[in-house]
């Protein structure tokens, strides 16, 4: 696991003949927080692989500052390194963001309805639904995948003895709904629905946007977390690097739900703010 980030003062010789400094679990590039021209970003993506190709783990977190080099990032996906992005992380902690949006709006959850937007399910997000409809109004799934989730239906139903609904009407399906939770719906496929007004809408996997005109609701697009990590303290990474980025790079994916959410309880992991376009919840 290697943390890749800008140099914070640039030495001239490093910059001009690209010359990447190793500090143990760091990469360090020699640039500052400028756009970085499409030469410089190959060359220094090419010696980024070299480095990774003797790394036992091709898992890197990109710099807040390096994760704007697009060329360059995009350059270390085709090189087939793990970016570690923290959408893993925002799927298993989805619950926890909606607590945190409700207690912010002074909402109780027996009194709120969610409606979910997915397609593809997955285990981490199923376990999810399963909590959500225990403790929510009702839960309404929105999908492409009808009888894939009618199934889900019955059997949260069958096992749990709580109902959720299924559907995919684009002119009722979220006209009313006031929180939505858009799991990997993109921009144009949620702008085919009559969403309301005055939705909140928290993305997990995709950063859509509601193209709409009257649309004056809020749109979640990212999300920082806080967590006890007094046995891993290292300010510059902390300074650097998104810390929802950071938890999940130090979690076992391969791990049951349960499992996980014992970890994120004992590392006490809690959402400190909602990040929305033009907009920041604290």
């Amino acid at each position: 696991m290697y943390y890749i980030q800008e140099a914070d003062k640039p030495n001239l010789f490093h910059k001009i003949f690209n010359i990447i400094e190793m500090q143990q679990d760091k990469i360090i590039l020699p640039i500052d927080e400028q756009e970085i021209s499409d030469k410089k970003s190959q060359k220094l993506a090419k010696k980024t692989k070299k480095i990774m190709e003797k790394a036992i783990s091709k898992k890197v977190i990109l710099s807040k500052k390096i994760q704007k080099q697009e060329i360059y990032k995009n350059l270390l996906y085709t090189y087939n390194l793990e970016i570690i992005e923290g959408k893993w992380i925002k799927e298993v902690l989805c619950c926890k963001e909606l607590e945190f949006l409700l207690k912010h709006n002074k909402l109780k959850k027996e009194d709120t309805s969610i409606s979910i937007l997915i397609n593809d399910i997955t285990e981490n997000m199923l376990s999810n639904i399963r909590i959500m409809a225990k403790e929510y109004k009702s839960i309404s799934i929105i999908t492409n995948h009808i009888e894939k989730f009618k199934k889900i239906e019955k059997q949260i139903l069958e096992e749990d003895g709580v109902m959720i609904t299924v559907g995919n009407n684009k002119k009722k399906g979220l006209a009313k709904a006031k929180i939505i939770l858009n799991v990997d719906f993109p921009s144009e496929l949620i702008n085919k629905y009559q969403i309301c007004e005055k939705a909140i809408i928290i993305n997990i996997k995709e950063n859509a946007k509601v193209a709409k005109k009257r649309f004056n609701g809020i749109i979640i697009q990212d999300y920082e977390i806080i967590w006890d990590e007094t046995q891993e303290f290292d300010y510059e990474k902390q300074e650097k690097y998104k810390s929802c980025e950071r938890y999940e790079a130090k979690i076992n994916k391969k791990q049951p739900f349960k499992e996980i959410q014992k970890q994120i309880k004992k590392d006490k992991v809690q959402i400190f703010k909602l990040v929305g376009i033009n907009t920041e919840i604290f």
